[in-house]
């Protein structure tokens, strides 16, 4: 493997990558992986790994061990006309099974995680093969007597022949006659054949076929006459089951052969499988991100975190490269950090190009690379005479001879180990040989010529690892920007070191040190405020943020509280105007019960009068009301592009309702809330985010760091065997509502089997249950009558 990848620990991480898979080709396909080196190659490398963490967070892990056993030997052989021994036969049995299972749990994934979909619709199963297997090999030295009827019979012959020698032996044996010629009353045997130990003296009194004798002569093993012809027809039966045997492994052999092609890619889709699922459990074992990948040299490494270190105790940094500036320099203390930046930097490349997620923040960005080379730690060489910095300085030149635009080069204390006046002039010659080249380029230093050619040169940046003078320990946060400040004289200060000594040290230093270390100072102490003041300007606009939204939020209210208010006294006023109109209807029956009695000749006139002025008050009231019942002015944005099936919000019920009918030229929308359905005017609608294009994001999301969807801590079962039926039906009333919310379905509830208490109290509340559109017992393989497989709404 190259060199880079043992500098950068990349063969670490491939060996924990291995840990996650049984199969030896899997292990070694892992093993040899090789960082991918186009753009197009590793993306759908990185699909891979995001789909399979998806799958393992919505479904768990697969339902068997995937690890497929080494079979495409034996299928070519039997393609062959070779004969397949009984462990060959088995493996193929175990691929075929694997492949049913896993057929059945990536179909469940969903059309949108297209690359584990299309190879669970690739899988071929043949469960009449399958079933033949296992029908007739029972373990790799026996085969089963259902296996073929004349297998069946010769057994059973073999059975009653053995039965009768051994009577025939026992009664010898048990006889008062023989008793005194064994040597032990006992039924033994030797070449496969049964016999009696007989004492060496009396062999005249025994009449048989001698098949052994005793290390001391004492004792011979005799076959009596008496069953010699049984037990050569049970070696005649022996030599038939063989045969039999040698038949039905050749007849399964030839089954086989006749599925090589479905065999062969079966195995093949299921190495696949296994090595796209040990790279998603490593991703979820390190909480890893899918990268931004691009193919423009740039690197953003958001909170990034080593990955063999220490979870409880790494530094997450932010690492930028790439974009604004080519060239990274980065100064500062010994045991600073320095070399894991560049380690991770390196690193991160590496496992990001090969498909494999990064513990960092989401969207972080990584660029796929020719090449990574790397000059990290002490290269001294006894064998080879060579010093420190020429070992280093053998690496750079190979590096300079491989180098080119799309490669990222990284460099431990470059220029170290030789005269620093020279190793910084060499050093920055290097660092400027790569830029032409247009190389990516991160190096550490302690060298002041460095910092300063970072300052002054554009496309290279400074970066420091922070150091805590007070506690004289290193913080390990990696500082963009700002260049390292060695902090010799403080840290010896406060070792102890006489303030004579460090005084005649900073003498010593020429004023261009002084000054730039001063500068650095400043640099520093700015930083400091400056990070300060962001922290706190940051604070004040979160408050200011949330203050507004607050404030938004009362204001919403007090209009609806206003419009709520607004409608209470249409509909007191029209409760009036109701009674109004009855008492003038009264008023207008007494006129003419007078008239009708002759009161006096003019009443008709008047009471044409007050019915005139009642119609003209009636009209009034009605053009009112009809003012009041148009559609009230809203105080929010009126839903736009209003289709079939989306959600919205009626504002006066505060209740949720699905669209059945656009907005018609009246404004009045067809909606249903729960299993009513009406008309409501769009003033009155609000529209709100589709949860099932919710749901479908969150889900997919989660694979890269944002999936905080209510999905993500709800199972798909749950299990109340041991409850008595009034937990358990509270359990599954939860249960089933989380899954509801979540967009759950189907969901299984584990009841056991037992006396049936639990299972029928249960079907009886899911008949009744809003939300449950059909429910079933498991199938074999699912838990059977133990379990109900529930289809939610």
């Amino acid at each position: 493997m190259n060199k880079t990848y043992y500098v950068l620990e990349y063969n670490k991480i491939l060996d924990r990558l291995a840990g996650f898979t049984d199969a030896e080709q899997v292990r070694e396909r892992i093993l040899h992986l090789e960082p991918y080196k186009t753009l197009a190659e590793a993306k759908r490398a990185q699909q891979e790994t995001t789909e399979t963490v998806s799958a393992l967070l919505r479904q768990g892990s697969p339902p068997v061990r995937l690890s497929a056993p080494q079979i495409s030997g034996s299928v070519r052989r039997a393609a062959a006309g070779g004969s397949l021994q009984p462990r060959e036969l088995l493996d193929i049995c175990r691929v075929l099974y694997v492949a049913r299972r896993m057929k059945t749990y990536l179909k469940d994934t969903g059309a949108e995680l297209e690359l584990l979909y299309a190879a669970g619709e690739a899988l071929l199963t043949n469960k009449a093969l399958e079933d033949k297997i296992n029908t007739c090999i029972l373990s790799e030295t026996e085969i089963a007597d259902e296996a073929s009827g004349d297998l069946a019979a010769i057994r059973r012959k073999m059975r009653n022949l053995n039965g009768k020698i051994k009577d025939t032996l026992n009664s010898m044996i048990r006889s008062e006659h023989y008793k005194k010629y064994l040597q032990d009353p006992i039924v033994t045997m030797r070449s496969e054949r049964y016999v009696i130990p007989v004492r060496a003296e009396y062999r005249g009194e025994v009449n048989g076929i001698v098949h052994d004798t005793s290390a001391s002569g004492a004792t011979l093993f005799i076959e009596p006459m008496s069953v010699v012809n049984a037990n050569n027809e049970i070696r005649d039966l022996q030599n038939k089951e063989e045969q039999e045997i040698e038949r039905i492994l050749a007849e399964l052999s030839a089954d086989a052969a006749g599925a090589e092609e479905a065999l062969l890619a079966d195995y093949a889709l299921l190495n696949d499988l296994d090595f796209y699922f040990a790279k998603g459990k490593l991703s979820l074992e390190m909480n890893g991100r899918e990268p931004v990948l691009n193919d423009a040299g740039i690197i953003a490494f958001k909170r990034a975190r080593h990955p063999l270190i220490d979870p409880q105790a790494v530094v997450a940094n932010d690492i930028y490269l790439g974009e604004g500036y080519e060239t990274l320099v980065i100064t500062g203390p010994n045991t600073g950090g320095k070399t894991v930046t560049l380690k991770t930097l390196g690193l991160f490349s590496l496992m990001a190009a090969a498909g494999l997620h990064l513990p960092t923040a989401d969207n972080s960005r990584a660029a796929v690379f020719s090449n990574v080379y790397a000059d990290i730690g002490d290269e001294q060489s006894i064998e080879q005479s060579l010093s420190t910095f020429s070992a280093h300085m053998v690496n750079i030149v190979d590096i300079l001879n491989h180098v080119d635009g799309n490669s990222l080069a990284l460099f431990d204390e470059l220029g170290a180990g030789t005269d620093p006046t020279e190793g910084a002039a060499l050093a920055i010659a290097v660092l400027e040989r790569l830029r032409a080249f247009g190389a990516k380029t991160a190096a550490t230093t302690h060298y002041s010529e460095l910092k300063l050619f970072a300052l002054s040169t554009e496309g290279v940046e400074n970066a420091s690892c922070e150091f805590d003078v007070e506690s004289l320990q290193p913080t390990y946060k990696l500082l963009i920007g700002i260049p390292g400040k060695s902090n010799a004289f403080a840290i010896s200060k406060r070792l102890g070191l006489d303030d004579s000594v460090i005084s005649r040290a900073g003498e010593l230093l020429s004023d261009e040190s002084v000054k730039f270390e001063d500068v650095i100072s400043e640099l520093e102490t700015n930083r400091i405020k400056a990070q300060s003041e962001k922290e706190y300007a940051e604070r004040m606009r979160r408050e200011l943020t949330d203050l507004k939204a607050e404030i938004e939020n009362e204001r919403k209210k007090l209009k609806e509280n206003k419009a709520r208010i607004l409608e209470e006294a249409r509909r007191e006023a029209k409760i009036l105007i109701m009674d109004a109109k009855d008492e003038a209807n009264a008023v207008i029956k007494d006129l003419e019960r007078m008239r009708q009695r002759g009161v006096r000749q003019d009443l008709d006139v008047q009471v044409q009068k007050a019915r005139d002025k009642l119609k003209k008050k009636e009209d009034s009231i009605d053009a009112a009301m009809k003012k009041a019942q148009k559609p009230r002015k809203v105080y929010h944005d009126l839903p736009k592009d209003l289709k079939a099936g989306d959600t919205v919000r009626i504002v006066s019920m505060n209740q949720e309702a699905s669209v059945l009918k656009p907005p018609g030229k009246d404004g009045n929308v067809r909606v249903q809330a729960g299993i009513i359905k009406m008309d409501v005017h769009i003033s009155n609608l609000e529209k709100v985010e589709d949860k099932s294009a919710k749901k479908l994001a969150e889900s997919y999301v989660r694979s890269t760091g944002a999936y905080q969807s209510r999905a993500k801590n709800v199972s798909t079962q749950v299990d109340v065997r041991g409850q008595n039926l009034e937990e358990a039906l509270m359990h599954v009333e939860k249960f089933l509502d989380d899954c509801y919310l979540a967009g759950i379905s189907p969901v299984t509830i584990i009841h056991g089997k037992g006396t049936g208490v639990l299972k029928n109290g249960i079907h009886d509340m899911l008949r009744r249950h809003k939300y449950v559109q059909s429910y079933r017992l498991g199938k074999y393989g699912e838990g059977e009558t133990g379990v109900t497989v529930v289809e939610l709404k």
